[in-house]
């Protein structure tokens, strides 16, 4: 195969490639975002922990379509102006609103008391808090501080 039409072949599947995930890297509706969680989570599991991983790019291209449909979409608007603007606390104030825990649901961060503290401002999120947090509810570690 000459030069020239290895480049044909390539774009070709480029074309191909491009047309089969466009509603994944432009989400414009629900069902499309919860189909690129999906697809994106069932990548992650098949790629190698290796910068040379050839599904890194789709990944990524996937991962900053969330990004983006999670930052325009009103339905995120509430959570994404919550966090912005939240403590540590508010942040964890509002996972436990949202995923209807209490205080004694929280072993993450301790005991019932534990809890309280932190979220009345009374102790802070340890490095340890933070992480376990950020692992039980699949978000940034970076959101808590």
């Amino acid at each position: 195969m000459n030069a020239a039409s290895e480049l044909i072949e390539v774009r070709q599947a480029c074309l191909q490639f491009a047309r089969i995930t466009a509603p994944y890297y432009n989400l414009v509706d629900e069902q499309h975002y919860e189909q690129a969680l999906e697809l994106m989570e069932s990548l992650m599991e098949d790629a190698e922990d290796s910068d040379d991983e050839l599904l890194n790019p789709v990944i990524s291209m996937l991962a900053e379509a969330i990004r983006k449909y999670e930052d325009e979409d009103p339905a995120f608007e509430d959570f994404n102006r919550a966090v912005e603007s939240a403590s540590g606390a508010g942040v964890v104030q509002l996972l436990m609103d949202q995923h209807g825990l209490g205080m004694k649901d929280l072993p993450e961060i301790g005991s019932k008391s534990m809890v309280s503290r932190v979220l009345s401002g009374q102790r802070d999120l340890s490095k340890k808090h933070i992480l376990a947090l950020s692992e039980r509810f699949g978000v940034a570690p970076g959101i808590f501080l």
